[in-house]
């Protein structure tokens, strides 16, 4: 069965992103030598599904820092074909469905309103939240309101010596989810 995961920053007051969509502050908060766990993660993902705004972020890196994993950007937008990267717009279900049936263990799941889109669907496994002490005050929120309710257990808490923090959490087992349409 095929896993979606959450892996992302926040600031204390719940923004991804300033009201204009910058991460400098993100790069700003980061300290050599601490990954938050990053890298750990990255070494149990088959491949990577983000939103077309998270995808502008890295559009120009090249070659993309996700070694041979595949990334599905998901936009209603053309775009300039790559190499590794699908542009595509299903639902949620039929994304995950697709994963799998291509038999992809761990699919990283990335971008705010797409995270809200497969919350929506009860088809996130497990979410991992570094919080950044800082206070935005405005931005992009990491969860829009409007989805149901989701109940999550704690499964792990790790702190850095720069003040961010990792909150690991898994889907309660009795949550609803998989049963696809």
């Amino acid at each position: 069965m095929t896993r979606l995961s959450v892996f992302i920053a926040c600031s204390l007051d719940g923004y991804i992103a300033t009201p204009e969509g910058d991460l400098g502050w993100l790069e700003r908060a980061a300290r050599p030598g601490e990954d938050y766990g990053y890298d750990e993660f990255m070494s149990t993902v088959d491949a990577l599904a983000m939103g077309r705004r998270t995808y502008d972020h890295i559009a120009g890196l090249d070659p993309l820092p996700f070694g041979e994993r595949e990334v599905f950007v998901f936009t209603s937008t053309e775009c300039e074909p790559r190499e590794g990267v699908t542009f595509w717009r299903p639902t949620p279900r039929r994304a995950y469905a697709t994963w799998q049936e291509r038999g992809l263990e761990r699919v990283y799941v990335d971008g705010g309103l797409l995270i809200g889109s497969f919350l929506e669907e009860g088809l996130i496994d497990d979410l991992t939240l570094t919080v950044v002490p800082l206070l935005l005050g405005a931005g992009r929120p990491l969860f829009n309101s409007g989805r149901p309710p989701a109940a999550l257990t704690l499964t792990g808490v790790r702190q850095w010596p720069s003040g961010l923090v990792n909150l690991s959490y898994d889907r309660d087992s009795g949550a609803p989810g998989r049963a696809l349409a």
